[in-house]
């Protein structure tokens, strides 16, 4: 298990666009499963469909994003503190299943498929309670940030 705390040197994001609370298991190079608590104290709760809060779509693939970024980090052995970073530069194949509400806990997965030219290519699921919510194709790309 991989907490906030490691996390944060790992991936650049902070609250509220950090999307992933906790790596439960991986293996370096193949895949990744990390866990995203949903509360109502999302900011996005109060105005993304006020009185029925649905987690847009829009941040379910930011999490799987971020699930391909830690992968992609853990398998590497070195994180964004490094200078180094996973830029999302494309998403295939999105399709959203199920409503994510606050109370749920997302089980997000994400698999390496291939390498190609620096580009990486990963498929990514989210689940609740063992329902797909969302899946989709990522693709990111490594750059390292020389100009401190």
């Amino acid at each position: 298990m991989i907490d906030v705390r490691r996390i944060f040197k790992l991936l650049p994001h902070r609250y509220p666009f950090l999307l992933i609370d906790r790596v439960d298991d991986y293996v370096a190079n193949e895949w990744l499963r990390g866990r995203k608590n949903v509360t109502y104290n999302e900011p996005w709760c109060e105005g993304h469909f006020p009185g029925k809060p649905v987690m847009p779509g829009v941040l379910l693939l930011e999490s799987m994003a971020q699930a391909t970024g830690l992968l992609a980090f853990l398998s590497m052995g070195e994180g964004a503190e490094e200078g180094s970073m996973y830029y999302l530069v494309g998403v295939d194949k999105a399709r959203f299943k199920q409503p994510v509400v606050p109370g749920d806990t997302l089980i997000v997965e994400a698999r390496r498929l291939r390498e190609l030219r620096g580009m990486y290519f990963f498929s990514a699921e989210a689940r609740v309670d063992d329902r797909v919510v969302a899946t989709a194709e990522v693709m990111t790309t490594r750059m390292v940030d020389d100009r401190e």
